[in-house]
């Protein structure tokens, strides 16, 4: 059998459910590298934003999951996938297709997802990444594969790798069974909030001492403390300019909150978790939930509430 990589493996049709700003650049990503793939979102006017790169554009959820061999969800959350893909006159049209689902779901909910899935005759695999708008454009993402055993041993021959590969080359983890992976993604995510809010946390105390921002900086990078992500974000603190997000805080919030539902379900201390998300929604009720998430700033050293600019 051809290797996912060799030009004489036939690519997979894919359609892509949710044309956000990830959606956007997988789309763009896959097409790019030969793929037929089709768009679809519950808001038209994102999909047909694709329609000049060679990408097919769905009327409808069932034009969509009729059109390809792979379905990869890049929807909202559990609830966007279950009242689209999981509904009465799309579950029969599922049979004997690859459900590929990429987005940031609980893993309790990712396998319910996959029972109702493979109930349908389909095959389901939990496939969540680590990264932004530009590693999904070069193909460089992380991903976190979770999926049946079964499916596990011959994973590499499926043509699902050929997608995985395009969009995360020699970064794919096979992590265990479905749920896995969306645990690990989640944990992940969490660690992005506990880690901004941290920094920022620490810079704002720096700010107000008056000691000099570059002297803590060029000592927390030599030390064991520090992550590249605080470099990421340090200017957008230090101008509060939370613009062009690769990550708007609303979502990071999203996760935080799912985080902790599945923390509390398995009898893990959450009273962190409670601090973050009054932080984050916090910042979202300033009017920052579609800004970088580093706009976690904002509510860190403005303690005292803003009005959402007009």
């Amino acid at each position: 059998m051809a290797s996912s990589d060799s030009p004489s493996a036939a690519k997979p049709s894919v359609s892509i459910l949710g044309i956000g700003l990830m959606g956007n650049k997988f789309a763009r990503r896959l097409a790019s590298q030969g793929f037929p793939v089709t768009a679809w979102n519950r808001t038209p006017e994102k999909a047909q934003a694709l329609e000049q790169s060679s990408i097919s554009i769905a009327g409808s959820v069932k034009a969509a999951v009729s059109g390809s061999e792979i379905l990869l969800l890049l929807l909202s959350d559990a609830e966007a996938i279950q009242t689209t893909l999981l509904q009465p006159d799309v579950l029969p049209l599922l049979a004997g297709k690859t459900v590929l689902q990429m987005g940031t779901i609980g893993p309790n909910e990712s396998k319910a997802v996959a029972a109702a899935v493979e109930a349908a005759g389909a095959t389901y695999v939990e496939a969540p990444v680590l990264g932004s708008q530009p590693e999904a454009e070069k193909g460089t993402l992380l991903i976190m594969v979770g999926c049946t055993p079964q499916l596990q041993p011959g994973l590499e021959t499926h043509p699902l790798w050929q997608v995985l590969q395009c969009l995360g080359a020699g970064k794919i983890s096979l992590i265990g069974e479905i749920g896995t992976a969306a645990a690990v993604k989640l944990s992940l995510n969490q660690l992005i909030a506990s880690l901004t809010v941290g920094f920022s946390t620490s810079l704002g105390l720096v700010q107000r001492s008056g000691a000099d921002v570059g002297a803590f900086m060029g000592i927390l990078r030599e030390s064991a403390l520090y992550a590249p992500t605080f470099d990421k974000k340090l200017d957008k603190m230090l101008n509060e300019s939370y613009a062009n997000p690769n990550f708007p805080t609303k979502h990071l919030l999203k996760d935080v909150k799912l985080f902790k539902r599945e923390a509390e379900a398995m009898d893990l201390n959450t009273a962190l978790l409670s601090a973050l998300q009054s932080v984050i929604q916090d910042t979202c009720d300033r009017g920052l939930d579609n800004t970088d998430y580093s706009a976690v700033h904002d509510a860190i050293t403005h303690p005292a509430a803003r009005q959402p600019e007009a």
